[in-house]
């Protein structure tokens, strides 16, 4: 094997720079993974075009699908996996002790948090290789990791991020199920992924919306993936859309838009008396033009944040993915090395006329 990994380590905004980094030594309690492909969101773009840039050097990359080359004994025994199996990354590293692991709310590790999670490390804390833009990435003890199904494509298979996203927000936080109405705020592939899930949990009637031209291609694979009614809100008013198809309100509205204020105000209004709201998305505002917030009150709504996505919703994710009952193979996508991550990344952030794909992936 190689000494050393290619790696973008991010220095600076919009400066993404390949280094060779030497490989790590494992011990018992660690792992090195060869990486075979990398999903990336919104969080990827926003560190490249500096929103989220921490202000050090690091290795982004946070939804990491490889094969696992060499691994601790005590690794092996605590993941359940071994040398040479395909595996996912979960986001968050887990200390397993404090109050919060041991409640199943990790992603509030005393230890690490969400200072610390993978594709957001900094370069000095050794051995660098922390994100999924390398052709390696290294597992520490804390780490969480779970088995790919057999024969699942690792490039389908960096859905396991934005599919358990869907699971998470659209169905176990808000307690979805058989015979509800949901609206899904946000036509992306985590809105996609919500749609699909929601569909999963019996419900009787799904709603999409997107905005604009940009949104047209997802607005029709959105439809292609079932939903029952995709709604342009820069022409149509979503509210009224939906009363008109299904007879009233949402049961569940579940908001996965990023930067779009107005969004909060919608699900409100979209929400039945006695509904649920799932805030998902991140607005990067205060603003919260068109709410009125005693529409809440006189609904007696449920407005419920969702931070992240977890172990759980990963493991169904990843089944979902691999039955083959949703056609998440045919998802507009595009795939590059990574010399190519850089363009990608300026698509996705918007700094350019062209439309970014629905499914960005890197494959080092």
């Amino acid at each position: 094997m190689t000494a050393a990994a290619t790696a973008l380590v991010l220095e600076a905004p919009r400066r993404l720079v390949a280094r060779s980094l030497p490989l790590p030594d494992i011990g018992d309690d660690d792992a090195l993974l060869r990486v075979e492909a990398c999903g990336l969101c919104g969080t990827d773009h926003e560190q490249y075009s500096g929103e989220l840039h921490p202000g050090y050097p690091f290795v982004p990359g946070h939804e990491t699908v490889g094969t696992i080359v060499s691994a601790g004994r005590n690794a092996v025994a605590r993941w359940g996996v071994e040398v040479g199996q395909r595996v996912a990354v979960e986001v968050f590293q887990s200390c397993r002790s404090c109050g919060h692991c041991r409640a199943g709310a990790y992603r509030r590790c005393e230890r690490h948090g969400i200072t610390d999670m993978y594709g957001f490390v900094p370069l000095e804390k050794a051995p660098g290789l922390w994100g999924g833009y390398a052709t390696f990435q290294y597992l520490g003890p804390d780490s969480m990791i779970l088995p790919v199904p057999d024969g699942l494509d690792p490039v389908l298979a960096t859905l396991f991020n934005p599919v358990g996203a869907g699971v998470r927000w659209a169905v176990t936080v808000p307690g979805t199920s058989e015979g509800d109405v949901v609206a899904v705020l946000g036509c992306g592939v985590r809105g996609l992924a919500a749609l699909v899930a929601a569909k999963e949990a019996g419900a009787s009637f799904v709603m999409v919306t997107g905005r604009g031209a940009r949104d047209a291609e997802r607005l029709a694979t959105a439809r292609r993936f079932g939903a029952d009614l995709v709604v342009d809100v820069e022409s149509a008013d979503p509210v009224a859309e939906l009363k008109q198809a299904a007879g009233g309100g949402a049961d569940v509205v579940v908001d996965v838009t990023a930067k779009a204020p107005a969004a909060f105000g919608q699900a409100v209004a979209l929400a039945r008396a006695g509904g649920t709201v799932v805030l998902a998305g991140t607005r990067g505002s205060d603003a919260t033009p068109g709410l009125h917030p005693d529409h809440i009150v006189y609904k007696e709504l449920r407005i419920m944040g969702a931070l992240g996505v977890d172990v759980d919703a990963y493991r169904a994710a990843l089944g979902l993915i691999a039955s083959g009952r949703h056609p998440f193979v045919d998802i507009p996508r595009r795939t590059v090395g990574l010399d190519g991550v850089a363009g990608l990344l300026e698509d996705m952030s918007g700094s350019t006329a062209n439309v970014p794909p629905m499914h960005g992936v890197v494959v080092p």
